[in-house]
């Protein structure tokens, strides 16, 4: 009977003697062995555990979350210039960039005098139904004052953007008025144009600008196409410079518009991703039209899938300077506290068989992002006798003519930077933003004149006869940039030029400001050239050399939806404008 009794103690005493082990263990190990933790035992769990030794262990305390959020992007940034980690509070206005719209209340305004100037409101938005005028001053937002030196872009369009359906209360001092006068602004859905001008540069030859690739940009493209199919369009300008990409889909389909049945688009690959190839479908409605496509050093990732297969399929001429040389594809990864990191999961070749990705070492995107620099300093921008092109990179189009990957798109017709009439006078004035600062204020003293002429046109013919330069320089002087006339007389063209076109864009928004613009424009003018010539149908070389460039095995798989071809963060606007 003892023995029985004894015996059922025994697991007891071993559980105890276990537990007891156990700390005895954790006591010695924390104490005595160096804080070595046996988790530690392979990479992948190497930052879980160093995060929780140092929050368990840190000499000071510290706020973990934080932590975190500051190591993503130096984590990302270890493995290329285009995997980046946006944090929560950036990602619906990164997102806005390419999704087509917000919801705001709808206008464009700039940051003057520590104060919001409404520049313009957006027709049939939600401030133009309550009554706010371009010229207004934004005072008050919700009853709480909005002015001062802590006035930011970043924390204006914080406040004036929302959730639709809700409701924002400012007030505003308008010129004509004594009194602030009080809105109630009901925010609503306000589109984002990724196509900044489309017209008629001649009676027979198109133009259109397209600024980014976003969600809606193909539709937009499609309305632009049949607008100046109705004008009787008989050959077009595509202009992709500065446009530094977006959805990879959204240039997949708008090239597929241009080419006939069949051509190769873009393929693919990646380590875990499989070899994916996009092929016209025949469908597109700009098969046979003379295609012109304009190119910089800003033009990036899809704009280079977009030059690329135009180029490679022998559909166009590109025209103006070597492109940025992006060829990786990130794909949107979300996070359950709403940021988000876009991660590089396979690079992208034009239907030659070239990446035009430009190398980079990893974690020193820095040096990367300032290779314009270099190009610069090297005078790349100049002559393209400067471009070193790379032999061993060297593949063919479709009628055998010679490209070059490695870095970018080389265009078929390269025009310089014009750098005729820049001085320090220039540049100081444009540096300190006289010119913008000048042209905000002149558009505000005479915003009831100026709104008498309905295009740029007529507004000019207005300018040239008020000595607006002499207006500028002046002001410029007042301000304590010294009057150099030698060097004001050599600038006086480009001062005229960027004078006026701001002006122009105050007044009369981005197109009529691009159609000024493109009146002295080198690069238009050259692609014009060619239109006019009949020469945009690129020729086959009179010598082809013997190139093996097969398609390895056409597998036409459909691209995912969602993949981004750059960092789709890219906010231009003239003078600083915002949109809310």
């Amino acid at each position: 009977m003892g023995t029985k009794s004894s015996s059922r103690f025994v697991p007891l005493i071993i559980a105890v003697s276990v537990v007891v082990g156990i700390l005895i263990g954790t006591f010695y190990a924390k104490h005595y062995g160096g804080n070595r933790l046996g988790i530690i035992n392979g990479s992948s769990n190497k930052l879980n555990a160093l995060l929780r030794v140092i929050d368990d262990q840190y000499v000071d305390t510290v706020n973990m979350a934080d932590l975190v959020e500051k190591a993503m992007p130096q984590i990302l940034a270890e493995l290329d210039p285009h995997s980046t980690y946006i944090p929560a509070q950036k990602l619906e206005e990164v997102n806005s960039e390419l999704e087509g719209s917000f919801s705001g209340i709808g206008i464009q305004f700039t940051i003057q005098d520590d104060t919001i100037h409404v520049n313009s409101v957006i027709q049939g938005g939600p401030s133009e139904k309550v009554g706010l005028m371009a010229g207004d001053r934004i005072v008050l937002v919700d009853d709480c004052l909005f002015v001062g030196k802590g006035l930011s872009n970043e924390k204006a369009m914080r406040t004036l953007k929302g959730p639709k359906g809700t409701q924002v209360k400012i007030s505003v001092k308008r010129p004509t008025e004594k009194e602030l006068l009080d809105f109630t602004i009901t925010r609503g859905d306000i589109p984002q144009n990724t196509i900044d001008a489309a017209y008629m540069l001649t009676d027979d030859f198109g133009y259109i600008q397209i600024s980014k690739f976003g969600r809606t940009t193909h539709i937009e493209l499609l309305n632009a196409i049949a607008q100046l199919s109705h004008e009787r369009c008989k050959g077009l300008i595509i202009d992709l410079r500065d446009n530094t990409g977006g959805y990879m889909e959204a240039a997949i389909r708008m090239v597929n518009e241009f080419l006939s049945e069949g051509k190769l688009i873009v393929y693919t690959e990646g380590r875990k991703y499989p070899r994916m190839e996009e092929y016209a479908n025949g469908t597109g409605s700009c098969q046979k039209l003379p295609l012109v496509v304009l190119v910089n050093e800003a033009s990036a990732s899809a704009s280079e899938i977009f030059a690329g297969s135009i180029q490679d399929n022998d559909r166009g001429t590109i025209v103006g300077r070597r492109s940025f040389g992006k060829g990786l594809v990130q794909q949107p990864i979300d996070f359950s506290d709403g940021s988000a990191i876009r991660l590089t999961i396979a690079r992208y070749y034009t239907p030659s068989g070239r990446c035009i990705q430009r190398p980079y070492e990893s974690g020193k995107d820095s040096r990367y992002e300032m290779d314009w620099i270099n190009r610069y300093e090297h005078g790349e921008f100049f002559s393209k006798d400067s471009i070193k092109l790379n032999e061993e990179e060297r593949y063919t189009t479709t009628l055998g003519r010679p490209v070059y990957g490695g870095g970018g798109i080389m265009p078929d017709v390269f025009v310089p930077q014009d750098t005729t009439g820049i001085t320090s006078y220039l540049i100081e004035a444009s540096n300190r933003g006289l010119i913008r600062q000048f042209c905000f204020h002149y558009t505000d003293q005479n915003r009831k004149t100026l709104e008498k002429y309905e295009n740029e046109e007529a507004l000019m013919k207005y300018l040239l006869r008020q000595g607006i330069v002499e207006q500028f320089i002046r002001f410029a002087e007042q301000k304590g940039l010294k009057r150099r006339n030698l060097l004001i007389h050599k600038s006086y063209k480009l001062l005229e030029r960027n004078v006026y076109g701001s002006i122009i864009y105050n007044m009369q928004g981005m197109e009529a400001y691009i159609r000024y613009i493109n009146q002295s424009d080198a690069t238009v003018l050259k692609a014009l050239e060619i239109l006019k010539n009949g020469e945009a149908f690129p020729q086959a070389p009179e010598m082809v050399e013997n190139d093996d460039n097969e398609d390895n095995g056409k597998q036409k798989r459909t691209a995912q939806a969602d993949l981004f071809t750059e960092d789709p963060v890219s906010c231009y606007r003239l003078a600083s404008v915002r949109l809310c």
